[in-house]
């Protein structure tokens, strides 16, 4: 889905590039982790309202930094929320979250499936992470964890809009950084990390990097304990009910 302007690269006379609609197959992919998660366990209906509700507060914060440059804070607690409640959640919080802001801010267009997968792989790695990690060191690990998350971001939703972004070369170009049809992978994907570079990688990446590495270490282990408190007493009145 992601790589496909390397791999399916338009014949050279090809005059338009039309995306691919491999990206269809993912609101199946999310109604199917539901069900997983929800057949095993792993999603209750408080786990549920917990989704409604951290998906709210990230559709809400993500306007505020609607304009300027990497201030994305809707990473921050889509990481924090993907570490308590799993992998799983973590995945559907992802593009639940991107979904209701997109609806919120009038953002639906056809980069919103690109954006709605990464952001649930930032949640599901975020849910992956070793559990040994406690106290600081625990702040630390998703620390980095999140500056790694924040360029990888970037890095797969550039991938997935430059061919728009800059059109298409015509065999044989030299100067140019958009893709050219026919050329080896690892000459476009030279040209894409420079486009990447020049465009992305000091502005939005980086921003989007600090700003949440900062959130994760200053509010990180208050919203950590109160997202565990609020998973253990949800996991105490299921059991009181049964």
């Amino acid at each position: 889905m992601l790589l496909w302007p390397l791999i399916f690269a338009p014949a050279p006379d090809q005059t338009r590039v039309d995306q691919p609609f491999i990206f269809m197959v993912l609101m199946p992919v999310v109604v199917l982790v539901v069900i997983a998660e929800l057949s095993e366990g792993g999603l209750d209906s408080k786990a549920l309202a917990m989704l409604g509700v951290l998906s709210a507060i990230n559709a809400a914060v993500r306007p505020l930094g609607a304009g300027v440059a990497g201030v994305e804070p809707i990473f921050f607690l889509l990481i924090l929320g993907g570490r308590v409640f799993g992998p799983g959640f973590g995945f559907v919080l992802g593009c639940t979250s991107l979904f209701a802001s997109a609806l919120l801010t009038s953002g639906v267009g056809p980069w919103l499936p690109f954006q709605m997968l990464c952001a649930a792989w930032v949640g599901m790695g975020a849910g992956l992470l070793p559990r040994r990690f406690t106290g600081r060191s625990e702040i630390a690990v998703l620390a980095v964890y999140t500056v790694i998350a924040a360029f990888a971001y970037g890095l797969l939703m550039n991938l997935s809009s430059w061919p728009f972004t800059l059109g298409i070369a015509i065999p044989g170009a030299e100067d140019s950084l958009a893709m050219v049809p026919g050329d080896p992978v690892l000459e476009n994907l030279q040209r894409f990390l420079v486009f990447t570079l020049l465009t992305s990688f000091w502005g939005w990446d980086l921003g989007r990097a600090i700003t949440n590495c900062v959130l994760v270490l200053v509010l990180g282990p208050a919203v950590l304990a109160t997202l565990r408190r609020a998973a253990r007493r949800a996991r105490y009145l299921s059991k009181e009910s049964t």
